[in-house]
């Protein structure tokens, strides 16, 4: 494994092991999330230069494009859920509550 492999892997992992452990807030969350995007994003990016294929070029666009309606949707969600609990700690929003 290369070391450009093992950095985005680490980073992946990470982002992963913090949307596990440390969720006590959606905006950390959402935070991971986008962690973790950006790095799918950049190792796709240098996975389809090491190809040299112009037909996978324009996947990380897609692929970022994405990404940017994964956050808004969650930021809309983060609006709507502290103003109608309050805060945006994951632990006082109940599933069965409307």
């Amino acid at each position: 494994m290369t070391p450009v492999h093992f950095a985005f892997s680490t980073t992946f992992i990470l982002g992963l092991m913090g949307l596990t452990f440390h969720r006590n807030h959606l905006l950390s969350a959402l935070l991971c999330l986008e962690g973790m995007m950006l790095s799918l994003y950049v190792a796709l990016s240098l996975w389809t230069l090491q190809l040299n294929s112009i037909n996978l070029s324009p996947t990380p666009m897609l692929m970022l494009a994405f990404s940017a309606c994964e956050a808004s949707a969650g930021l809309a969600l983060l609006v709507a859920t502290s103003r109608t609990h309050g805060t945006d700690r994951l632990q006082a929003m109940n599933i069965l509550q409307c």
